[in-house]
């Protein structure tokens, strides 16, 4: 797995507090052993972020992905959006 990050992610990664981005770290982790472990609730998205999928990165952070496959095998993870559920899914 090939793991990569958008520009707007790391602005929006680097806002965050030290206590914040050391979750995501911790949950990078996990997701790179097991991206479906329960800890993630890793799912897909519907509307607007369609072809979007998330993981949470605490009870109120998540971080919004999106996942290639190829032919060959080679799976591309780019993380797009990283913020508060309030943040992220706003109206």
């Amino acid at each position: 797995m090939d793991i990569r990050y958008d520009k707007i992610f790391c602005k929006q990664y680097r806002k965050a507090n030290k206590n914040i981005r050391s979750a995501f770290v911790e949950r990078l982790r996990l997701f790179q052993t097991d991206s479906f472990h329960p800890f993630l609730h890793n799912h897909e998205l519907t509307g607007a972020y369609r072809g979007y999928r998330s993981i949470n990165v605490t009870g109120d952070w998540r971080a919004l992905y999106m996942e290639s496959r190829f032919a060959t095998g080679v799976v591309i993870v780019e993380f797009k959006l990283f913020g508060t559920h309030s943040q992220l899914y706003k109206k």
